[in-house]
This record gives structure tokens, sequence and C-alpha cells, in this order.
């Protein structure tokens, strides 16, 4: 039993599933147009319609199979969903007068998704188009200033509507508004992270079977949490591969062997730092370094295959938010997709790959994946680690990567985490990270004119990496980091701290 999500293309999609896990509902994604049968299979108590970028009275617009809006289960229409839903009921959709985006109170609501709810309630907005015209039986049960129909219902046949978004972070009680649709729906609110550990591994189970898997292991959370799912799932049929591209952080390999020898993984290391290195020499635009060091960590799998082989799975640690970001999305019709930018581990393959993939993380946000962690027995330390990219510092380092610039990011970088660690702001923060830019200045230090790099630095708090807010780190704090890293690292003169959100940057720089 589950409540099944229909995708139409929204970028907040997966945070739909995510709200409703986190709520203790069994949720999955189905591209938009799933046959009505193959949402049948997953026995929905409840069917959410997602938001996307179309309008409903475009002639492509996407829709669900015929007889998915008869079914007789309770059915959720967000944002397109909702004008969805109102227009195939018979009311009217038509462009806005004026486009609502960002947060927006709500001048009233009521009704059964709002049971319970009281005082203020800001709502994402993010719409260029509204119902115009009620269908029979719907009433209006929330409305904004700009928006007259701002939420919609039918309590008898179930249907209702809201033309915001209560799965982000900035509806603040939207969390409030789903279990309401969930408690409509009687849902049991029975998945926890034993339950997505156990078909996790189950899974792996299925798509292995009796064949062997390499795993490219970083030392952070992601693959150290995969490591042990695997070694659960396959056993001895697994090893774990480290991959020093000569691109990690300030004696990082020295501290991924000691922390993984214990957990009781078959661990190889490698020393690839002259190969990766070569490869990208002179090479200055991120997405061809991206392809590079996929390509690159493809190679040097296949070599260790060789030696420790054969293998028949590569597994990697791939997150929805890198799925999403290289325009990976599960919604049927990918051609709007924007390719914001590739991962290594999702955009960067090559298309002779001699593997078959593994990534049972695909699906999961970095939080859940830390929960999974905390059952496995992960090490608080490192279930905690701030994300580090598969590409390292070269996605750091604005244009071409040499040794030089290396170590010059590698010791700004370790002033600025170690700076974070004493004085107990790690854990505030989801991600920190400092960036060496191609960027000369003049400065004056001792007296001697100077003429040498800006580095920035950036921290970003969020819960879902999808969006962040910067870091509110304090001015004192800056200021001892500024003194420090100038100080130490004679090659920096300028430092500069990114107040920027995502959107609309994203958390890394490259």
């Amino acid at each position: 039993m589950s409540v099944v999500i229909l995708d139409f293309g929204s970028q907040y999609t997966r945070l739909i599933a995510r709200r409703l896990r986190e709520l203790g509902a069994y949720s999955v994604i189905l591209p938009g147009n799933a046959a009505l049968e193959r949402i049948q299979q997953e026995n929905p108590l409840g069917i959410v319609l997602s938001g996307g970028p179309s309008s409903v009275y475009d002639q492509s617009a996407p829709r669900p199979a015929a007889g998915v809006l008869e079914l007789d289960v309770p059915i959720l229409g967000v944002c397109y969903g909702m004008q969805f839903l109102a227009q195939q009921s018979g009311g009217e959709v038509q462009r806005a007068g004026r486009r609502e985006y960002g947060k927006a109170d709500l001048t009233r609501y009521g009704g059964a998704l709002f049971a319970g709810i009281s005082g203020e309630f800001l709502a994402w907005m993010s719409h260029s188009d509204s119902v115009t015209r009620l269908p029979d039986g719907y009433e209006v049960v929330a409305e904004t200033l700009d928006t007259p129909v701002t939420a919609i219902e039918n309590t008898q046949a179930r249907r209702y509507g809201v033309q915001f978004h209560p799965e982000v972070v900035h509806t603040p009680k939207g969390g409030a508004l789903l279990l309401n649709f969930l408690n409509i729906c009687a849902v049991p609110l029975d998945w926890t992270a034993a339950h997505i550990a156990e078909e996790l591994i189950g899974d792996v189970q299925r798509q292995v079977g009796g064949g062997k898997v390499l795993l490219g292991i970083s030392g952070g959370v992601d693959s150290s949490t995969l490591a042990l799912l695997l070694a659960r799932a396959v056993g001895d049929r697994l090893t774990a591969v480290f991959i020093d591209h000569g691109l990690l952080r300030l004696g990082e390999r020295e501290q991924v062997v000691a922390a993984l020898t214990p957990l009781g993984v078959h661990l190889v290391t490698v020393d690839a730092r002259e190969r990766f290195l070569g490869a990208l020499a002179g090479v200055s635009d991120p997405e061809e370094k991206r392809k590079i060091i996929g390509r690159e960590f493809i190679r040097a799998f296949e070599h260790e295959a060789r030696e420790y082989g054969p293998f028949d799975f590569l597994a990697q640690g791939t997150l929805y938010p890198d799925v999403i970001e290289s325009a990976g999305g599960l919604a049927a019709d990918k051609s709007g997709a924007a390719n914001i930018k590739s991962h290594h581990n999702v955009g960067g393959l090559p298309s002779d790959l001699a593997f078959k993939l593994v990534e049972p993380f695909r699906t999961l946000f970095k939080d859940e994946v830390r929960q999974i962690a905390a059952l496995l027995g992960l090490p608080e330390h490192i279930r905690m680690r701030h994300p580090f990219p598969g590409p390292g510092l070269a996605i750091r380092i604005l244009g071409d990567v040499t040794p030089e610039k290396l170590d010059i990011l590698q010791r700004v970088d370790d002033i600025f985490i170690s700076g974070l660690r004493e004085f107990s702001l790690y854990d505030s923060c989801s991600q920190a990270l400092a960036v060496l830019t191609p960027i000369r200045s003049v400065g004056v230090m001792g007296d001697e004119r100077t003429y040498s790099y800006t580095c920035a630095l950036r921290a970003v708090s969020t819960d879902d990496y999808m969006t962040a807010e910067w870091a509110r780190l304090p001015y004192e704090f800056l200021a001892t980091m500024s003194n420090r890293i100038v100080n130490q690292v004679h090659e920096i003169n300028r430092v500069v701290y990114d107040i920027t959100g995502k959107p609309p940057a994203t958390i890394e720089w490259e």
C-alpha cells in the first residue's frame, strides 16, 4: 500500500515523496503518463499529481493515463496538478494576470487539507496560470491577495488541489497539510529507515544475483553507507576501491583508510594522482573536467577489475539531487529538463562501460542515506561528514588544475574546515567549501606590494540540497579565517564569502 506520485516534470517532485516518507508513508514516483495497470500494481491508497513547467491548456501538455482520475482513491493536485484536476473536472485555467513566485500569505484557509492548522500560513508559489472557474462540486478553501483560487476541494469525490508547493521548506506548515492528506487516504504511517534498507538490500540482491560488485569509495557518507549496505546484500562478492585521484583534501587519503579499515569491508587503495592530473592538464571548462574525471574513474576501476575481478557490476552512491541536476528526472518526457551540470557519476560515464551499474541510492536524499547509515552502524564522524564532490577539488579550482593550485586550495580548505570544527560551527552548516578563483589582485603585506590569488569561502544550510540558504557565519569567525588564510597561505591575499542561495546559484561553483 502506497501513495503514488505522478511526475509531470517538476524539480520538486522528489521532495513530495521525501516529505511523505518523513511522515511515515511509503510513496513511489511514477512517470506522469504511467499506465493505469502500472499504477494499480502499487496498490495506491492515494495519488498526488505533481507540479510541472507546462500549461494545462497547451496541446502537448502532459496528462495521466485514461482512468486515473476515476480511481476510487483520494487525489491531491499540486500546482500544475491542481490546474489539471480542475480543468478535467469542468473548470477553466487561464494565464494569470500576474505571475506569483516566492512566498505568499494565505489571507484565508480552511477545509479538510487545513484541518487543525491555525495562525499565519506562508506558502511557496511558482506559477503563471490560475484556475479562473471552479468545476461543479468544488469549493475554494484558500486564497492569497494575488490568487483568489489558491486551494480547492471536493470532499464528496475526495479530490483536492493546492496552487502552492507544500513539499518545500519554504512552506513551513506544508508538512501538516500533507499529513492531513495522508490521514484522508488512511495510509499506514510505518515507513522507516529500516524499511528502506530492507527494500534496498532486496533490490540489490535481485539485480546482482550471484555477480561480483566493484565499489568506488571516497570515505564520505554516501559511499561508506553503500559499502555497508552492499556488504549486507552480497557479502564477500563486494570489493571496495579507494581511488586517490590527487584532488582530495589535505591528508584525506590517510583519514579514509583509517576510518574504513575497521568496518569489515574489503578495501583496496590505488594511487592514481599522475593519471588524473595528466588527463586534466590545460582543461578549464568545468563540464569537460567532470567528464574527464568520470572517464578516468571508470578506466581506473577497469584496471582494478582486471586485478581483483572479474566483476559484473559497478556500484555508485548516486543521489537524487545528482540525477535531477544532470537532467535525469523520472518524468517520461525528459525533453524539457534543464541540464544544470553533469555529475561525474551520472553525466560522464563512457559509452563502452564494461560494467552494469548498481545505484541503490539513486532515489534518495542525503538525509535518508544518513538515516540508513545510523541503522547500519556507520561511525558518527563519517555519517555526519559534509558532502564532498566526486571530482574533488578540481571543480573548486576555477580554470585549469595544476599541482600548485591544488596545494594552495588544500591548505585554504584545511584552515576553513578545521576552523569550523574549532569554533563548533561545522555541524551548523550542511556543506562548507573553499574555492580558488583565477582572480589576482593587488595587496600589501609587510609594507610590500603583492599580486596574489583571491579565494572564496562558502557555507550553506539545507535540508535536501535541492534548495539552500547561505550560512550566517559570525563576522568574528570569518575575520579570523581571513586572517589565518592570508597569513598562512602566502599565495592568497584576498578572501571573500559567498552569500548566494540555491537557487539562483548551485552549492558548488562548478
